[in-house]
């Protein structure tokens, strides 16, 4: 190992050829590094106070808020971060569930938590994966998913929190299955079983009697989700793209035993559902290009209306005051932190509950971005075919004819979408460094329509990388824009779509940045969690079958590493589920033996990306001295010795 590579440990951090951090670094960053968020959690105490989730020490915690802009008073305090609180409907009980793991192991754990006397205890076996803990309306039992069986399918479990009776497995499924809504008298449980982004079907699960009754059409082309019981237990609402390109809002009629679609003015994926406790109004949003938009939906005429006048942003966690004339929600606004807030759905007053702080920035500072398309390499209906991004660029000095270093991040998944919610490491980026940012949706994103997610699956993989490419076609065009200097950064599949990107353009692009990236689909397929390896292979391919191994080895990155002669920073956690650190070290080494320069940083406490504040901190730091030294300054004069060779070849 060379000097360069040697390891040295931080806290629970491995760093192998990362510099020391200047301390120009640690004092220009220190303020973005102390922005804050809260999201909603619900309503206590009848309605008067709420719980949000948010973090003021190492990870993120529950806190009690008593009033618009109060204080938030901490009620939680563990060393790992919770997820997913949900309150019992029986307020006198006083008690919360959620899910913990352990150093983002994702074997999460339900816990029971008592509001007032902050006393906690774990309900499930400790060790394997559960989720999706949901009270039923009485607030004396909840059904939740567990791998508990075999640690590979999801079946479906009762627990009795306050009593002393053993947990109650109700239904054996094969794949994964969760439960999402109890009807009304509590007989009922709806049912989500999720084989593809292209194909999910929903259910309806008698308790007492197990039958199972599905509702929504078969076939591998329709996804269908939710699953909201109407107050009289006579509907279920829930979304699916049944003969649409888009999932929209339906209404399942028990005693007709058919479905209605309610949406179909919106042309946009319908995404969260909310009914009101007195039945009357369902909360929905629409992700119109990436934005939501929220709507009201009157349950007795079928008739929705938009809620106007909102600001332009992401709306989440929506939650039902007690007395179904307020809405809580989580509005995360892309110039804003993720904040709580309540609706008055007679006056269409929003009201601010929360004011989480941006370590004293001047948010007058933060920019918006703009959204763009871009045309790529092939046609849809006999036109060019255009892939949205969202860029975000510094603002000008005055007379300045200076052009931006751009950096490309690339969104996980695939089956998923940059959404413009709040960043402050791209403001950083921004407003310190002067770097552009663009976040494309390339092919195989959500939000788009299902023929657009299924543009990358199996054999078309890298076509999606070849809309990278033409993104820095675009780039070249934009007078704004330096294209001699590019960077490109991801996560998980992004963090492949980099290294392939790497690989494929590599005397296009400056350097790149892989945060736990998948580096070869066939390892990829071998080492992720049991309960995880056949969903993976909807997406990208049986490893099974020999000719679509031989593609998968084909064009995996460790396969091509060769052709990456520019430096590379790798991010993995050490407890990754999803993505092993073995993709992460085999892709280190490949790199390495060709004579490249690598940058790795591992966390022995993390997994699928880092949680907690200490390792995302210095994780950051590495982040801007490998974006200084790589990307903003000029090319170094000693190029790697393969680099001119492997350039004609790529151009060719």
């Amino acid at each position: 190992m060379t000097a360069q590579n040697e390891k040295r440990e931080i806290g629970n951090l491995v760093v192998e050829g990362i510099p020391e951090i200047p301390k120009e670094i640690n004092h220009t960053l220190q303020q973005y590094q102390n922005t804050r968020e809260a999201s909603l959690v619900g309503w206590i105490n009848q309605g008067e106070h709420l719980v949000v989730s948010t973090r003021f020490g190492e990870s993120t915690q529950f806190h009690l808020v008593e009033s618009p802009g109060a204080r938030r008073e901490q009620i939680t305090f563990f060393s790992e971060p919770l997820f997913n609180g949900r309150i019992c409907p029986d307020d006198s009980r006083h008690q919360l569930t959620f899910l913990k793991d352990r150093g983002g192991n994702e074997l999460y754990q339900i816990y029971l938590y008592n509001l007032y006397n902050k006393q906690y205890r774990r309900l499930t076996d400790g060790q394997s994966r559960n989720g999706a803990s949901i009270w039923n309306h009485a607030g004396d039992t909840i059904v939740y998913t567990s791998t508990r069986r075999n640690g590979i399918d999801h079946d479906i479990y009762l627990c009795y929190p306050n009593s002393q009776q053993e947990d109650q497995l109700v239904y054996q499924g094969e794949g994964l299955w969760y439960p999402v809504h109890w009807s009304h008298d509590d007989e009922w449980i709806t049912l989500n079983n999720y084989h593809s982004v292209n194909e999910a079907y929903v259910y309806r699960l008698h308790v007492q009697s197990g039958e199972l009754i599905q509702l929504t059409p078969n076939g591998v082309d329709v996804a269908s989700l939710n699953g909201i019981w109407a107050k009289n237990s006579s509907g279920i609402y829930f979304t699916s793209d049944y003969q649409d390109e888009y999932k929209q809002l339906l209404y399942y009629n028990i005693d007709e035993e058919n479905w209605t679609i309610l949406s179909k003015d919106i042309q946009w994926d319908i995404e969260n559902l909310s009914l009101s406790p007195d039945g009357n109004f369902l909360a929905f949003t629409a992700n119109e290009n990436g934005i939501s938009r929220l709507y009201l939906l009157n349950t007795a005429t079928h008739q929705y209306q938009s809620i106007e006048n909102l600001p332009a942003g992401l709306y989440t966690h929506l939650k039902w005051h007690p007395d179904s004339q307020q809405l809580g929600m989580t509005i995360n606004l892309s110039t804003a932190p993720a904040d709580v807030y309540v609706l008055d759905i007679n006056t269409q007053q929003l009201i601010r509950w929360t004011f989480s702080e941006v370590g004293g920035l001047d948010a007058h500072t933060f920019i918006d971005p703009q959204l763009i398309h871009f045309p790529t390499f092939d046609q849809v209906e006999q036109k060019e075919r255009n892939i949205p991004a969202f860029y975000y660029l510094p603002k000008p000095v005055a007379k300045s004819k200076k052009k931006y270093p751009v950096l490309i991040y690339i969104h996980g998944g695939p089956e998923s979408q940059f959404r413009p919610g709040f960043s402050p490491l791209f403001q950083y980026y921004l407003n310190e460094l002067d770097i552009a940012v663009i976040a494309p949706n390339v092919r195989g994103s959500t939000g788009y329509g299902k023929n657009f997610l299924k543009l990358d699956n199996g054999y078309k993989r890298e076509d999606s990388v070849k809309d990278i490419g033409k993104l820095i076609d675009w780039i070249t065009q934009q007078p704004e824009l330096d294209a001699s200097r590019v960077a490109v950064m991801g996560g998980s599949y992004g963090g492949y779509m980099v290294l392939a990107s790497m690989a494929h353009f590599n005397d296009r692009l400056r350097c790149g940045i892989d945060i736990v990236g998948i580096s070869n689909f066939v390892t990829f397929l071998k080492n992720t969690k049991p309960y995880r390896r056949n969903l993976r292979r909807v997406e990208y391919g049986d490893e099974r079958d020999p000719k679509m191994r031989q593609h998968l080895e084909r064009i995996s990155p460790t396969t091509n590493a060769h052709k990456i002669t520019k430096p590379m920073l790798i991010v993995q956690g050490l407890n990754d589920p999803r993505v092993p650190a073995s993709e992460a070290e085999q892709m280190l080494n490949a790199i390495r033996q060709n004579g490249g320069e690598a940058w790795y940083l591992l966390a022995k406490d993390e997994g699928h990306g880092f949680r907690k504040k200490t390792n995302r901190d210095f994780y950051t730091k590495a982040v801007i001295l490998f974006l200084k030294k790589y990307l903003l300054k000029d090319p170094q004069n000693h190029p790697h010795p393969k680099a001119e060779m492997i350039s004609e070849q790529v151009s060719k």
